[in-house]
């Protein structure tokens, strides 16, 4: 393992992308008007400005000390098992309250939303790494916080509920009986985390001094994960390792945006060859394989401003599975734009393999990944072994595992005992949600890789 100092700033990729971002569009059901959300100007700053470094407020710095820096080792027992060509290196973001890489945003963001006036945050989550994350940087900054989780992850990982309510969250299971949006969805839809966003939306729009705040698809959140890449580059360094492919895997992104674009960033400040920056997502949510790039609202309230983002659609009935925190319907607006130029790659994989691919890791690694991560390490292992759609890493792999699973061992155990299939997407549930989505227009050609 090879340490290195705390970072004390965030470093964002936007002064080195060569395009700008589509802007967001206001929807036709918000009357003109759109989603008020009161977000802090220091994090819509964030989102927009093209400044590369951010100094890390020194409130938030005290706070990261007690995690981070974080592990970065060679993986060699994993390489072993694979029939790795090349050495294979990972990142574990696991070691925190959270048990995730979510706490790096969420103490952030608590720190900003407490100086701008909030007395509550109230969020949306999908596995419960978010959720937990937003109450226990509530708990050191002050503020109440309220939760609405995915119904059916909540009811494979009581404890991650147990853990919110031990910090003092308030925690509703989503489709909950406190929400219009929650009353007014669609038959079936019952594993989607953008109804629980959109539940917590509009509970935060009609409680007084409660704001909604995300961890994973806004820019702000993904510059914060920079420590995450920043720390890796050092590290990777300090051990003299080459390395040509970077892996993450993605939900709306900010796992993925952590570990890989600071490597982009760091490559074109030095005019060095970039390099190849593959997103892992789940084969039931294929949204940058099997997407569009088009406009789409980022909750189930439909009132929200819509972004450009590789989507399946939002009104998509998301399969149950252990994809868990992977199963939003889009990407992140700036790893879309940059999946659409080609300067990310993406490949899904499903949830028989990821679980795989985390078994044989806790085996040969002594750590137990979540399994979200297990998508990122069975993309790895293919990459650095024989390949994978048509990509392939020739020097060195660096994949992070975004989190721990011991609150994940029921879907371990179901993999042991021969009961998990892999859920593919629904093909004319897929047609139908993307049908009448308004494509992004813009000049260049949609990027090809993966």
């Amino acid at each position: 393992m090879s340490a290195v100092a705390l970072p004390t700033r965030w470093r964002s990729v936007l002064p080195h992308l060569g395009h700008e971002l589509p802007p967001d569009r206001t929807p036709e059901s918000a009357g003109g008007t759109g989603l008020q959300v009161n977000l802090p100007l220091v994090l819509a700053r964030q989102s927009i400005q093209s400044k590369e470094y951010w100094d890390i407020p020194a409130e938030v710095v005290d706070a990261y000390r007690a995690f981070r820096p974080t592990p970065l080792w060679r993986a060699r027992g994993f390489e072993r098992e694979v029939g790795a060509r090349v050495p294979i290196y990972v990142k574990y973001e696991g070691g925190n309250i959270s048990g995730s890489h979510k706490l790096n945003t969420a103490l952030a963001q608590a720190y900003y939303y407490a100086r701008a006036g909030a007395k509550e945050l109230v969020t949306g989550t999908g596995a419960g790494q978010w959720g937990t994350a937003l109450a226990a940087a509530c708990a050191m900054f002050g503020l109440k916080c309220t939760v609405f989780m995915v119904g059916g992850s909540l009811r494979r990982k009581p404890y991650r509920g147990t853990l919110m309510r031990t910090l003092g969250a308030t925690l509703h299971a989503s489709p909950s009986p406190l929400t219009e949006v929650s009353r007014n969805r669609a038959a079936g839809d019952v594993n989607s985390l953008s109804l629980a966003i959109g539940e917590a939306v509009e509970y935060a729009g009609r409680t007084e001094g409660a704001a909604f705040c995300i961890g994973s698809g806004e820019t702000y959140s993904i510059l914060h994960q920079s420590v995450i890449g920043t720390e890796a580059i050092e590290q990777l360094q300090r051990l003299d390792a080459r390395i040509d492919t970077v892996v993450g895997c993605v939900g709306a992104g900010s796992n993925f945006g952590g570990i890989a674009l600071p490597f982009f960033a760091d490559a074109a400040s030095r005019g060095a060859d970039q390099p190849l920056l593959v997103a892992a997502e789940s084969s039931a949510t294929p949204k940058l394989t099997r997407g569009v790039y088009a406009y789409d609202q980022t909750d189930a309230t439909g009132t929200g401003p819509l972004e450009a983002m590789y989507t399946i659609g939002s009104s998509y009935p998301i399969p149950d599975s252990h994809s868990a925190g992977l199963r939003f319907h889009g990407a992140a607006k700036l790893l879309s734009a940059m999946r659409h130029r080609d300067q990310i790659a993406a490949t899904a994989v499903g949830q028989v393999e990821a679980l795989e691919a985390g078994r044989l890791f806790t085996r040969s690694e002594l750590v137990l990944p979540a399994p979200e991560s297990g998508h990122s390490l069975a993309a790895a292992a293919k990459l650095a072994a024989g390949g994978a759609d048509g990509m392939r890493s020739e020097h060195g792999v660096v994949a992070v595992v975004s989190g721990h699973g011991y609150l994940d061992l029921a879907a371990y155990q179901q993999l042991m005992d021969g009961e998990l299939v892999n859920e593919g997407p629904l093909e004319a549930a897929l047609g139908t949600a993307m049908a009448s989505l308004g494509r992004v227009p813009v000049d260049e050609p949609a990027g090809s890789l993966g």
